[in-house]
This record gives structure tokens, sequence and C-alpha cells, in this order.
């Protein structure tokens, strides 16, 4: 064997070897690309299954008239989404302005105040909280929410705001938006503490001391250093706990009432979005365009909790950058 031969002799028997191996890592590349894009195909998917089966309800009527309909009366087929739609919002709605105080506030005890055995402690109680299945939190909702607004909240608020609108009810029974918004606000809570207390700590150190240096309290620093910088993540922890306070289902189901009409007044009955598939879907099928309006409400519900998953993407990665500037 020539001197070259025995040089070359080597790297041929590898050519193999390396062959394989770019085989191997251009079908990774392939493979989590693919994975990356399912969730993206599979979502739109859904809206077009979901388009096609409502399809049919819109032949008959426009989609504004659908929207702002006020009567659902299946056998006369008369589908009206505006009592459902009007409940889904002031229930998350009215969950939102219960949950975000007290939750932004113990995300910046933990992140700034907080000693670290305070904060070891309770972070695993708050995750938690936020693993707790749905169904638990409607069943303590039925067993102590309910009673507390019927026979405490209820005669409070008639007793001291019954001339105002918002608190004006005829509703004893305690099953009201009222008692839906409290149930959600603790399942939400979590999540906001969650994210909010994570952009927090990722705020540089430096921004704090700079501004105790210039002779701020600690308060002043976070006030006017930290929630600045972190507000993006922030606005997006809030609009991610609304995304699942919109489309929560058996927690809201067992404790909100049920009852199709649009509600005047935090005290009366309401009847979400995904409470009317949930109770209805499998049962009257053959009522005509029965099926199509419960596919219908669903599209609007995925829609919707769609946009507010877009929108909190976008705060998540703004705030990213603030941080990393």
């Amino acid at each position: 064997m020539s001197p070259i031969e025995a040089v070359t002799a080597p790297q041929d028997s590898l050519r193999p070897a390396a062959e394989r191996r770019r085989l191997v890592e251009r079908g990774s590349a392939w493979l989590f690309a693919a994975l990356s894009v399912f969730p993206l195909v599979l979502t739109i998917v859904m809206v077009l299954a979901l388009a096609v089966r409502a399809r049919p309800i819109t032949e008959g009527a426009t989609i504004w008239a659908l929207l702002t309909g006020k009567t659902w009366l299946p056998l006369e087929g008369q589908f009206g989404y505006f009592p459902f739609i009007a409940g889904t919002l002031w229930v998350t709605v009215l969950a939102m302005l219960i949950a975000v105080p007290p939750a932004l506030f113990t995300a910046i005890y933990l992140a700034e105040y907080a000693r670290t055995t305070v904060r070891e402690s309770t972070k695993p109680l708050v995750d938690v909280l936020a693993a707790i299945p749905s169904v638990v939190y409607g069943v303590w909702g039925v067993i102590a929410i309910v009673p507390l607004v019927a026979n405490r909240l209820t005669p409070w608020l008639r007793s001291r705001l019954g001339l105002v609108p918002f608190f004006a009810t005829d509703n004893p029974t305690g099953f009201s938006v009222l008692a839906g918004s409290l149930v959600l606000a603790l399942m939400v809570v979590p999540v906001i503490i969650a994210i909010s207390y994570e952009v927090m700590v990722t705020v540089p150190h430096g921004l704090r001391e700079a501004a105790l240096a210039l002779g701020t309290t600690r308060w002043q620093a976070v006030k006017h250093a930290v929630l600045p910088k972190a507000m993006p993540g922030i606005a997006a922890a809030v609009v991610l706990a609304f995304s699942r306070a919109f489309g929560e289902t058996m927690a809201v189901l067992m404790v909100v009432g049920n009852v199709p009409r649009a509600p005047s007044s935090i005290l009366d009955p309401a009847y979400p979005l995904p409470a009317l598939i949930a109770n209805n879907y499998g049962e009257m099928m053959s009522i005509p365009l029965y099926d199509s309006a419960l596919m219908g409400a669903a599209l609007i519900l995925l829609v919707v909790v769609l946009i507010f998953n877009i929108l909190s993407v976008f705060a998540l990665r703004s705030a990213v950058r603030r941080a990393a500037a």
C-alpha cells in the first residue's frame, strides 16, 4: 500500500458514519420542524372544523343577528348567543377585578420583600393551587361560596347598595355571577402570581440598586424601576389568566346558576358559553340546527381565547426584550 493510500484509507472508512450522522441530523431537524408546526396546523383544523359544523345556523340568520340575539329557544329554532356571551363576560371581568390586585401585590412581595425561607415555602403552595382540578374548585364553590353569597353577601349588598343596578337582584339562591367570579378568581390567582413573579425576578438587580442609591425607598424603587420594566410581562400574565377564566367550564357551571338570560347585576344568575356547551352537547341533537348552534358557541369561545393568547405572547416577548435591554 502506498503512503497516500495509507493516509486516505481511514478517512474513507469514516465516510459512511459521517453520512449517517448527517442523515440523522437532517431527519431530526425535519421532525422538530414538524412538531413545531403541528400546534398551528391543529388550531387551524379545529377552527375550520367548527366553522363547517356551525355553517348551517348561519344560513338562516346573519352572524350579527346570532351574536346579538337574546332568545335561546332551540325547539322554536331561535338561537341567540347574547345571553351566554354577556354571562361569560360578566363572570370573567368580575373575576379579574377581584383576582388581579391581590395577585399582583403577592407577586411583588415574593419577588422584592419576602425572605428566602418565606419565598421557598410559598411558591410550592402557589403551584399546588394552580394544579387543583377545576371540579374541586366547583365543589368548594357549591358548599362554601354559594351559601356565603346567599346568606351573607346578598343581604348585605341589598341593604346598602340595593338601588345600584349592579347590586339589585331578586335572586336568593346564591348561584350567581358573584359566586362564579369568586371561584374563578381563586383559580386564576396562582397563574398571575407565578408569571408576574418570574417576570419581576428577571429585571436586572442593578436597576434596584441604582434607584436605592438615589435615596428612594424600597417601594419607590419597585414602583419606578421594577414595575415599568416588568409591566408587559405582568400584562401577559393577566391576559393569560383572562383566557383561562373565559374558557373555564366545570367550576363555573356548578355555581353560576345556568339561566339563559343576560345578567344585569352581579347577584343575578348567568349562563357562560362553556357551560352551555358542556350542559347540552349530546342531548336533544334531534332538534334541527341545535348541533350547529353549539358548534357556533364553541367557535366563538375558541376564537376569543386564541385572540387573548396571541396578545399575551406578544406582551411576553416585549417584556423579555425590555428586560434584556
